[in-house]
């Protein structure tokens, strides 16, 4: 927990991020968790997961953007890669994630701003049969990432939503989510909280992802289930034969680069996975946070560095 913490805290702290960075060891790891840097690498691992016979979300990598002109630039990157998956054909097979705080949502009139920009790449995916998912960030943006939400969901009621189960809130957040058609990610939370707002240690954690997921799959959305964790995606499968659910009703959703053979496996074996697949070259924030949530992540980078020292 206190290892986990201070990973949390360095993605935050820019001297750290710049030697990180500059890190040529580094890049060689990273590229375990991200598909690359460029747009032309998310289509091949697009292709390559597609495939495969796996689901994508594309999730082009920037948070917490300071200035307009970095938010107007997510929102084309996205624009852009709508565009560049549409010959594809893919539908809902590929569908895009997206942090508001990349499209400004922690500037003075971020709320408004987000939503501004945001809404042309919900249309956008909308008019070539795919959607988009809401990621959920730190606890101070829940309001309005859920109010941006609502908004969108107006017109395109397809439009995702994420909750993170270490939150003391989100039983209630997932009942008021839990609606016919509803698609809500569920995952654990990789964002440090404090104890007012968010339960602390791995038990109450596991324990509050349950109760949410097994609220989302007696209800009548569409949950999909983000988690690695083995006991997590065995009870999803259990809760979801004892409520009747179809295969095409619920899906998992797993990290790029995390489990391969897992995903795989449940794929061929008749179960929805979809890859979270990331990319771009602001990626230092979400390679800090894959760290934190497992120690095997992190042996992983300090043996890949020790071994290019």
């Amino acid at each position: 927990m206190v290892l986990d913490k201070a990973l949390l805290a360095a993605s935050r702290m820019p001297r750290l991020r710049r030697a990180v960075v500059g890190n040529r060891a580094t890049r060689a790891v990273v590229d375990r968790f991200v598909a690359g840097e460029k747009l032309d690498d998310a289509l091949a691992a697009v292709r390559a997961l597609t495939g495969r016979g796996l689901a994508v979300t594309l999730d082009h990598l920037g948070e917490d953007v300071t200035d307009r002109a970095e938010a107007l630039r997510s929102r084309d990157a996205y624009l852009a890669a709508l565009e560049a998956v549409a010959p594809l054909e893919l539908g809902r097979r590929v569908e895009v994630s997206v942090k508001l705080s990349a499209f400004g949502q922690a500037l003075p009139d971020g709320h408004d701003l987000a939503l501004e920009l945001v809404r042309p790449v919900v249309e956008a995916a909308s008019a070539q049969g795919t959607t988009v998912t809401l990621d959920m960030e730190d606890s101070r943006t829940v309001d309005s990432t859920l109010a941006v939400l609502a908004e969108l969901r107006r017109d395109h009621p397809a439009t995702g939503a994420v909750l993170q189960a270490m939150l003391h809130r989100t039983e209630g957040d997932a009942k008021a989510l839990a609606t016919e058609g509803s698609r809500v990610r569920l995952v654990k939370g990789a964002y440090r909280e404090p104890a007012a707002v968010a339960h602390q240690g791995k038990r109450a954690v596991d324990e509050a992802y349950l109760r949410c997921l097994e609220i989302l799959m007696t209800g009548p959305g569409y949950p999909m289930v983000g988690s690695h964790d083995p006991e997590m995606v065995t009870h999803a499968r259990r809760l979801a034969l004892a409520n009747g659910r179809k295969p095409d009703s619920w899906e998992i959703q797993m990290l790029y680069g995390i489990r391969p053979d897992e995903q795989r496996r449940l794929s061929a074996n008749g179960f929805q996975v979809r890859v979270y697949t990331p990319y771009g070259i602001d990626w230092y924030g979400y390679f800090m946070r894959r760290l934190a949530e497992r120690p095997a992540n992190l042996r992983f980078f300090l043996r890949s560095l020790a071994t290019k020292g």
